[in-house]
């Protein structure tokens, strides 16, 4: 199938037992037994619940692998992943990661054991220089939240394979639709659901797929231990999201190419960080591994003071948390995102107070232009 036909009919299409072309919505806690353990699939929706499991049989073919799982938030799918590793055992990071990831793994699963070395993944001989004797994974965001950078998913998965490690790639940015993870080599990926995935600002979610039977029944049983599960209601939602999530991919690049274009001429901004820019540090790597370049932009106006401004004459950018839903989304993310990571960390990563993010939305085009062009003025 192609993309846009496996979005539609991938996983498991509507209901065989009344014909309805959409997978209900089985809001039930519990599973009638025949006799003692002999059940028809499902037995309790911790464990398993057949909406969600649609959900999950569709990520796992949109991202070419061996099962999916699905989960309350991006942070409940990534701690998860995070539950297969061990006391004492080591995870080298992308340094330019999502505030939250960051946050977790330095407050929270360090205080489990689980040490973490953050480096700038773009380069790959700082992952080599990173991997000590009990490291086992390499984690990348490609692209990165907010600066952009791109990290070579085939290469850092051939280091990974040669030191026996997982390779894991958050694929929030850039979806299923533009970008394949597993198809590169990776071992796990996982998704932020609540944004391009869902699409609609309606529902917070995480997804992993992973490449194995023996990494889905780890992930399974980690699953089922802790109980970070989506609920079949917001299941639904990311599925109706889903088949959508081509022709809205495509139309925010198109518009996202424009705003750029947009913003590289204006006098107000300093600099423009967009991976389809041929100008990009990794443009190659990001033009080889993906199909898109996504509706991710962030921008410097040189200060605070002056990405107040904007924000303040605003009209149709929204000044919010999230992204990659129908409506454009605009922050700052020094103080929103990657509030959690020290001043002094950020600073150090580029993530000034002048930076700001946006995520490109589905409204006309010249709207959004003129929206900017009067608030920059």
């Amino acid at each position: 199938m192609k993309r846009k036909t496996k979005l539609i009919h991938g996983g498991i299409s509507g209901d065989p037992h009344t014909g309805a072309v959409s997978v209900p919505i089985y809001q039930v806690s519990t599973y009638k037994q025949e006799a003692v353990g002999k059940h028809s699939g499902f037995e309790y929706s911790r464990t398993g619940n057949p909406t969600r499991h649609a959900l999950e049989e569709l990520i796992k073919d949109l991202e070419n692998g061996e099962a999916g799982f699905a989960f309350g938030s991006g942070m409940a799918a990534i701690t998860a992943v995070m539950m297969l590793f061990n006391s004492g055992d080591h995870i080298v990071l992308t340094d330019d990661v999502y505030g939250g990831t960051y946050r977790v793994m330095t407050k929270v699963l360090n205080r489990l054991g689980i040490d973490s070395t953050f480096v700038d993944t773009s380069d790959l001989t700082n992952i080599e220089k990173a991997i000590k004797s009990n490291t086992r994974a390499i984690y990348i965001e490609t692209p990165t939240n907010p600066l952009l950078k791109i990290t070579d998913i085939e290469e850092a998965s051939k280091i990974a394979k040669k030191h026996n490690l997982l390779t894991i790639v958050d694929n929030t940015f850039s979806t299923p639709y533009w970008q394949t993870p597993i198809s590169l080599g990776a071992d796990i990926v996982l998704h932020s659901a609540t944004k391009y995935i869902g699409g609609h600002s309606d529902v917070v979610a995480g997804l992993v797929v992973v490449n194995s039977k023996q990494l889905a029944e780890d992930l399974h049983f980690v699953q089922n231990s802790t109980g970070g599960v989506l609920g079949p209601q917001d299941s639904w939602l990311l599925m109706r999201g889903i088949k959508t999530l081509g022709i809205r991919m495509e139309e925010t690049e198109e518009n996202t190419n424009k705003i750029i274009e947009f913003l590289q001429k204006h006098p107000i901004v300093e600099k423009v960080y967009y991976p389809g820019l041929p100008s990009h540090p990794n443009h190659d790597i990001a033009k080889k591994q993906g199909a898109g370049f996504g509706g991710m932009v962030s921008f410097d106006v040189g200060s605070e003071e002056k990405a107040d401004q904007l924000l303040s004459r605003l009209r149709y950018f929204t000044l919010a948390e999230s992204l990659g839903a129908v409506e454009s989304l605009i922050s700052v993310p020094a103080r929103m995102t990657h509030a959690s990571i020290p001043a002094d960390r950020r600073n150090e990563l580029g993530i000034t107070d002048g930076l700001i993010r946006i995520s490109v939305g589905l409204e006309d085009v010249e709207d959004l232009i003129e929206d900017l062009k009067q608030a920059l003025s």
